[in-house]
């Protein structure tokens, strides 16, 4: 029998880690201070499976993004958690979107996506609603039932000798040359590794641990409508509009649900918590802590009128849909219905510059996953073996 590993958070990243690690012999047991699991970000995303189109290539987003859009597929199917792979548009509704697109597609062939560069006239063959002037099409864009992942993996955690202990927030932890202790509200829990999975805490986690990371994580809101029922057939797949290049964010889209329905949004608009999933859900903790953080000012100096558009998007249902009509323009007056809202934990560093990528800090017996926010789901098995990997390799 190898070693143990306490695994800090239980949702898609951490159960997928503790999945593989379970897989290779390790005695894994998952603290989570919720009741269930992938109650933050995993349980409230849009649930698609993305491509690794828009990510550099070379870097871990693109890398294991591309290889996760197969690695999920394949890990649904095998345990009956429902999936399918619709593909999606990406559509430039003007001229001066066509040289993004056209990046995007370079970016696409380059990480290995099947994708490719179709006119208005087919375009429409797949979304006969959507307005454009070129569109780019991603055969392995999917949608899956992500929480049904978190469930079957959680079962395969316990079914392999695994523990998964609900309901513990970690209040403690202290490094020593042979184990890791770590402190809980439910008693104390000792084991040889650690690994933090804890998404918005993540970098509380670190801190706990005794290191001074490099990045806060600072909390985005993304706030979701529904299409109603009579206006769904308008979409039959995904159509997301071409992105900034200089804001981490993919823009409001719309997104055929795997239960059924369609999905609208997200926006991105600063949290007023790290579980703030309205705009009266306020932490003092939190906002001081991000006010307190520099890169926080610099990032809303660059970016202050980006973010004044996201809050008035948020705050006018109206605005929120002038932005689907760009790409869906039949979309009626009273075509919107609220639904869930998801917080994005988004790294960053001191100068201001949000992490694009993955980003692990280590310290002896210890890996602490700092950013992975989207296409982290789509990566999760992908990020959990990578981990497992690094740990092997440190204990031969």
């Amino acid at each position: 029998m190898k070693s143990s590993v306490a695994v800090v958070g239980a949702g898609i990243v951490g159960l997928a880690t503790a999945y593989e690690l379970g897989l290779r012999g390790y005695r894994v047991r998952v603290i989570e201070k919720e009741s269930r699991l992938a109650e933050h970000q995993t349980g409230n995303n849009s649930g698609v499976i993305h491509s690794g189109l828009y990510y550099a290539p070379g870097s871990l987003k693109a890398t294991l993004g591309t290889a996760g859009a197969q690695s999920m597929h394949r890990f649904a199917e095998e345990h009956g958690v429902p999936v399918d792979i619709c593909g999606k548009l990406v559509v430039a509704t003007r001229q001066d979107q066509l040289p993004a697109l056209e990046e995007l597609h370079r970016r696409g062939i380059a990480n290995g996506v099947p994708c490719r560069m179709v006119t208005p006239e087919e375009a429409r063959v797949y979304e006969p609603h959507v307005a454009c002037v070129a569109a780019l099409r991603v055969e392995s864009t999917g949608i899956v039932d992500y929480r049904g992942i978190c469930a079957a993996l959680g079962r395969l955690i316990t079914e392999g000798g695994g523990d998964i202990l609900l309901g513990r927030e970690v209040t403690g932890i202290s490094g020593g040359n042979r184990s890791v202790a770590v402190s809980t509200t439910a008693g104390d829990i000792t084991a040889d590794e650690l690994i933090n999975c804890a998404g918005l805490h993540s970098d509380r986690i670190a801190r706990l641990a005794g290191l001074t990371p490099e990045v806060r994580i600072i909390p985005f809101r993304g706030e979701y409508f529904e299409l109603t029922a009579d206006q769904s057939h308008l979409v039959r797949g995904l159509i997301y509009p071409v992105p900034d290049p200089s804001f981490p964010f993919l823009g409001v889209h719309l997104t055929k649900m795997v239960g059924g329905g369609v999905h609208a949004g997200p926006n991105a608009v600063f949290a007023l918590a790290r579980e703030g999933y309205t705009w009266l859900t306020i932490n003092p903790r939190d906002v001081l802590e991000s006010a307190a953080w520099p890169g926080l000012w610099k990032l809303g100096t660059k970016f202050w009128k980006v973010g004044l558009s996201e809050v008035a998007r948020s705050l006018s249902r109206k605005k929120f849909l002038a932005s689907l009509r760009e790409l869906v323009p039949e979309l009626g007056d009273n075509s919107l219905v609220p639904t869930h809202a998801g917080v994005r934990a988004q790294a960053m560093r001191r100068n201001g510059d949000l992490v694009d990528d993955f980003y692990f800090e280590r310290a002896p017996r210890q890996i602490h996953v700092l950013n992975a926010p989207s296409p982290a789901a789509t990566a999760a098995l992908e990020i959990g073996r990578r981990i497992a990997d690094e740990l092997e390799e440190r204990n031969r």
